[in-house]
């Protein structure tokens, strides 16, 4: 193997990189204990983080080199959204899917009353919320309660996007709330919250502990949706160049260990480890194995794509995805939907970068930055390039990276600006 980067010539080989207790954080962790960040010269410290804000402030302020990050947030630092103006850029996914929607069993109970056929067809599940929301407001009840981990996160759009698929105004007929992932379980026993979206653990530990039902995976929302990146300031990138490309080469190395099957549980074992997630290896490993459980007491479902680390393109930063998440910022009020969504997505995500990381170790790259989504329900090979995924959404709705005010304005439910208060 060639590397990208001579080790001897890296500007700083001492990193520190943070990440949040959740599965997906896995090539940080995999390249940390099998030895990939020291193939290319890196010696680097893993910090686990407590919340989402403590990654970026750390992050912007120098305080981590890189983090696991939300996929939305380098944009949203770069743009000043939620108290942070620092310029970031990605360069690397670090997966796609991971996330899931969890109701506590009193909800649940009360979403099959309203619509029981919601079991067998789980996109159904919003409309028997918007039947529980409405009987509510007429009784006079406060409320239902939803946390989601961060404003600018995929789990807030796609707790939105659910909700809104069925009419549901998540700015008006619910209250949102914010809550830390490892948080989520406890609020959800003590009744302060009613549901939520994180990743995993997080919904099969509530399932564990008979706590919750979940029903709908962020998979089924929208087939292999972006979800974390490598995140860095544009002035550390800009400072070390040779450091960061070595870095992302670590990581797709890594990333393509993990998903090779046979390496699923012993990536599981890693990640159950108190410095890493810290939770029952049998709750860990069901995702990483490709299984789920929807509800104590039901039979593991087969969900092989539950969590995409290499496949389908899954480490390569389209400036696409970029554009995505910028409608949706723009969807519920967080930017103006005149924002320049193309320049954005050029100056943050970097597919240029992983491009040259990745010519080096044999990594067959997307020959564009953009691709449409919501075409496909199978795998499909494009003229050049990987196999590329399923990307299909819930409401069959299809985006074009190109048109994005066209594909904004074809959602009935979207808002205005709102903060959503911290727990």
């Amino acid at each position: 193997m060639i590397l990208p980067v001579d080790p001897s010539h890296l500007e700083k080989p001492q990193l520190e990189i943070g990440f949040i207790p959740l599965t997906d954080c896995a090539p940080l962790v995999a390249a940390h204990e099998l030895g990939f960040f020291e193939r290319y010269g890196l010696d680097v410290t893993l910090h686990r983080e407590p919340t989402w804000s403590s990654i970026r402030d750390k992050v912007a302020f120098g305080l981590l080199d890189a983090a696991h990050m939300l996929a939305p947030m380098p944009i949203a630092a770069t743009l000043g959204i939620d108290g942070v103006a620092q310029p970031m850029i990605t360069a690397m996914s670090l997966g796609l899917n991971g996330n899931a929607i969890t109701v506590s069993n009193e909800l649940h109970a009360r979403m099959i009353d309203a619509d029981a056929n919601m079991l067998a067809l789980r996109h159904r599940s919003a409309g028997a919320l918007k039947k529980v929301i409405e009987a509510n407001r007429r009784a006079g009840c406060k409320p239902l309660t939803f946390a989601t981990v961060f404003p600018v996160s995929s789990h807030n759009y796609q707790l939105r996007y659910w909700m809104a698929s069925a009419g549901i105004d998540p700015d008006r007929d619910v209250r949102l709330v914010i809550v830390p992932p490892p948080q989520m379980i406890d609020r959800l026993a003590a009744g302060q919250i009613d549901g939520y979206c994180v990743g995993e653990p997080w919904n099969e530990m509530a399932v564990h502990h008979r706590l919750g039902h979940v029903v709908l995976t962020g998979y089924e929302l929208w087939n292999n949706s972006p979800e974390k990146v490598l995140g860095v300031t544009a002035e550390w990138a800009a400072e070390n160049p040779r450091t960061h490309m070595a870095l992302v080469a670590s990581l797709i190395d890594a990333a393509r260990w993990i998903d090779q099957p046979d390496h699923r549980l012993r990536v599981a074992c890693m990640l159950a480890k108190p410095q890493y997630v810290g939770a029952p290896l049998d709750v860990v490993k069901m995702s990483m194995m490709g299984t789920f459980v929807d509800h104590a007491g039901a039979e593991p479902r087969p969900v092989p794509d539950f969590n995409v680390f290499y496949r389908y393109a899954a480490t390569f930063p389209w400036r696409s995805h970029a554009v995505w998440f910028m409608t949706q910022m723009a969807r519920w009020g967080q930017i103006a939907r005149n924002a320049p969504f193309a320049e954005i997505a050029r100056r943050v995500y970097r597919p240029d970068i992983y491009r040259a990381a990745a010519a080096t170790l044999d990594v067959d790259c997307p020959p564009t930055d953009y691709k449409t989504e919501g075409r496909y329900d199978l795998p499909h090979d494009p003229a050049e390039g990987p196999t590329l995924g399923p990307d299909r959404f819930m409401d069959r709705h299809e985006f074009d990276p190109t048109h994005p005010l066209n594909y904004l304005d074809s959602f009935p439910v979207r808002h205005r600006s709102k903060s959503m208060p911290v727990m």
